[in-house]
């Protein structure tokens, strides 16, 4: 459970912090996936299509050198 405190009554504030933590634990993605059923099949299918671009990401980024 993601709790925030809101200070000074800066409400904006606060709202952008908890969409930044709840982006990063990944309830957003979670709730996206919930809202309709999704197939065994479909769900396989995404998982490798997600996979596989998280492989190719990792070969575009430079591994320890700094330009």
């Amino acid at each position: 459970m993601v709790e925030i405190q809101v200070r000074f009554n800066n409400v904006d504030y606060s709202l952008k912090i908890l969409k930044k933590k709840l982006q990063k634990e990944g309830v957003f993605k979670i709730m996206r996936e919930k809202r309709h059923y999704e197939k065994p099949s479909e769900k396989k299918l995404r998982k490798s299509i997600e996979a596989r671009k998280r492989k190719h990401k990792s070969f575009r980024r430079p591994s320890g050198s700094n330009y």
